[in-house]
C-alpha cells in the first residue's frame, strides 16, 4: 500500500517519547521529562509582541517562497556579525523550521545512490532524510570523545560521497568541534565534489568559554560548498514557531527555494515579522538562557557522573548530556534483564518515571541522551528519582 520510502522510513524515536509521555501525563503518572530538545524558558515578550503587531497590521498573507526581505537581510546582517559569513538576500532561503531547511538541502544536493557522511552519534532525523532523498546513509563513529575522527570519514569516502553533514554544536553529545578540525575536514572537502551541510542551530549554547565556528567562514572553496542550516528554536526559545533558514550559494539557494514552493511555500508569515524583532533586540535573553544552560549542565553532569557504573562526558555546548551506561546492560530489574539502553530508557520511565531517550536513536547503543532544557527543580528530582532506581538493579 506504501510507498518503499514510508516503508524504509523509521519515524522520529524522540517525537514518539514526546506522544508516549504525554499519554502518561494524561492518565495522571508524574513524569520528569529529559527527552524533548526544547527549552523551558518563555518565548521573549517582545517576540511575542512584535508577532502580534504583525497580526493586527494584517500581515497575513502570501509573501514571497524564501522569506520577506526584511528577514533575509537581518539573517545577512547576523552572519556577517556573528560568524564572519557574507551573504546577500538571494543566498538565504527561510522554511518552516531548521528541519525544513535540512530537507530542503538535502534534496537539492542528493540523487538516487549519493553517499552521504554522517558522524555519529548524529541526530535523529539525518539518516531518515537522506534515505527520502534517495541517498545513502555512510554512518562514521567519531572519537571517544565525540569528537570527530579525521581518519574514519577519510576512510568513508568515495568517488560516490556527495555530502558530509556536521552539526556543531552537536546534539546529541554536545561536541563543538574547533577551528582546526573544521580546516582539517576542510582540506579533504576542497578539490572533491562534495558538500557540506552545516547543521548550526545550537551556535549561541556554548559554555566555559568555547567559541562556535562555521566551517563555511574556513576558506572561500568551503563557503562555496556549504549550506549553513539555522534556526530561532533553540536560542530564542521559539520551537513552536517553525521558523528556520539555509544560507548558501545563489544557484544552490534557488533550488531549495524552488523545491520549498512546491511543499510548503512561505514561512508564517506574521511569525517572520516576530524573528526580525528576535535577531535584532534579544541578545540578554538569549544569554540569560545560556548562562542557565550552563549551570544546568554543570549540576546535571556532576549528579550522572557520580553515579555508580556511569560515565560521562562534560560537553561544551547545546543542552545535552550523553551517558556511558554499558554496565547496566545485562543487569536484571524487578521486570526483567536489561538488554539494551532502550530497556533501560522503559524501567527509568516506569519505575523512576523520568524520561530520556536511548542512544540507539542516535546510532550509538549502551548510551542514553538526556536533555538539561528543564528547570533545575526537575533536574534536582529527576537526578535523585534516576539514583534510587538505579539502585535496584542487580549484577552490576
Amino acid at each position: 500500500m506504501f510507498s518503499r520510502r514510508i516503508r524504509q522510513m523509521t519515524p522520529s524515536a524522540t517525537s514518539s517519547l514526546v506522544g508516549k509521555i504525554a499519554e502518561l501525563r494524561a492518565s495522571g503518572a508524574d513524569i520528569i521529562s529529559f527527552s524533548a530538545g526544547e527549552p523551558d524558558f518563555p518565548t521573549p515578550t517582545k517576540v511575542v509582541e512584535a508577532c502580534c503587531l504583525a497580526l493586527w497590521d494584517g500581515k497575513t498573507k502570501y509573501e514571497g517562497v524564501g522569506g520577506i526581505l526584511p528577514l533575509r537581510q537581518a539573517i545577512c546582517e547576523k552572519l556577517l556579525e556573528d560568524n564572519g559569513l557574507s551573504y546577500g538576500p538571494d543566498q538565504i532561503c527561510v522554511s518552516t523550521g531548521a528541519k525544513q531547511a535540512l530537507y530542503n538541502a538535502v534534496m537539492a544536493l542528493c540523487d538516487e545512490g549519493d553517499e552521504v557522511i554522517i558522524p555519529t552519534p548524529c541526530w535523529v532525523s539525518y539518516v531518515e532524510i537522506v534515505k527520502l532523498a534517495g541517498g545513502v546513509p555512510v554512518l562514521v563513529s567519531t572519537n571517544e570523545d565525540f569528537s570527530l575522527n579525521i581518519g574514519n570519514i577519510v576512510a568513508a569516502m568515495t568517488d560516490r560521497t556527495k555530502l558530509l553533514i556536521i552539526n556543531t554544536p552537536n546534539n546529541p553529545t554536545g561536541a563543538v568541534y574547533p577551528q582546526e578540525t573544521l580546516d582539517a575536514l576542510g582540506e579533504i572537502v576542497t578539490g572533491r565534489d562534495t558538500y557540506v551541510i552545516s547543521d548550526e542551530v545550537y551556535e549561541k549554547l556554548v559554555y566555559g568559554g568555547k567559541r562556535h565556528v562555521s566551517i563555511a567562514a574556513r576558506s572561500p572553496e568551503l563557503y562555496r560548498r556549504t549550506v549553513v542550516i539555522n534556526g530561532f528554536s533553540k536560542a530564542f526559545s521559539m520551537t513552536g514557531w517553525r521558523i528556520g533558514y539555509s544560507a548558501a550559494s545563489v544557484e544552490l539557494t534557488k533550488a531549495m527555494t524552488g523545491l520549498q514552493s512546491h511543499v510548503s511555500s512561505n514561512s508564517t508569515s506574521f511569525v517572520q515579522w516576530a524573528a526580525i524583532e528576535a535577531l535584532n533586540s534579544c541578545a540578554g535573553e538569549v544569554e540569560a538562557m545560556r548562562r542557565a544552560f550552563e549551570e544546568r549542565r554543570d549540576y546535571m553532569w556532576s549528579r550522572l557522573s557520580s553515579m555508580p557504573g556511569i560515565s560521562c562526558l562534560r560537553p561544551d555546548g547545546a543542552f545535552y548530556l550523553m551517558p556511558d551506561v554499558s554496565r547496566y546492560i545485562g543487569s536484571h530489574s524487578p521486570k526483567g534483564e536489561i538488554q539494551s539502553s532502550q530497556d533501560l530508557c522503559t524501567y527509568l520511565l516506569e519505575d523512576a518515571k523520568i524520561a530520556a531517550v536511548p542512544g540507539e536513536a542516535f546510532c550509538r547503543p549502551n548510551t542514553l541522551r538526556f536533555a538539561y532544557s528543564t528547570s533545575m527543580e526537575n533536574i534536582q528530582t529527576g537526578m535523585d528519582r534516576m539514583e534510587r532506581a538505579l539502585a535496584q538493579l542487580r549484577d552490576i
